[in-house]
């Protein structure tokens, strides 16, 4: 299982620097040093997507950054209060759920996923979405 060809051809329009690796069933998208909006604990982090192997049929679920984030002040950030390991590094888990119905099979891919992660980082941030 790989990522569909429209995906890698997003992330590389992005610019994103990424690479993609299986572990425990689950297609991985590690995101690296991805720019976060002001109001952050840090200007950049990694982004990891755990994708099922029903993707892109089956949506997204969740999200994972490196460094853990806080607000600018230290504040924790809803649901991000799990901590995991993955492929040997820890992980902030973002506990973000789409609702049913919302993913289209066959027209949202990661880059409608990844414009819903950048409106959840803005706002923690506090900055208008």
């Amino acid at each position: 299982m790989d990522l569909p060809a429209e995906d890698h051809a997003f992330l590389r329009r992005e610019g994103y620097d990424y690479d993609v690796f299986h572990e425990s069933g689950m297609l991985c998208v590690h995101l690296k040093n991805v720019a976060l909006p002001p109001g952050l604990n840090t200007a950049t982090a990694d982004i990891l997507l755990r994708l099922e192997p029903l993707y892109p049929d089956a949506p997204p679920d969740m999200w994972w950054t490196a460094p853990a984030i806080t607000t600018f002040h230290g504040a924790a950030i809803p649901a991000t209060d799990i901590h995991e390991t993955h492929r040997g590094q820890g992980w902030q888990r973002w506990s973000r759920h789409l609702p049913p119905q919302t993913w289209l099979s066959g027209i949202d891919s990661l880059e409608s996923y990844l414009t819903l992660i950048h409106t959840e980082l803005r706002i923690a941030a506090g900055v208008a979405a």
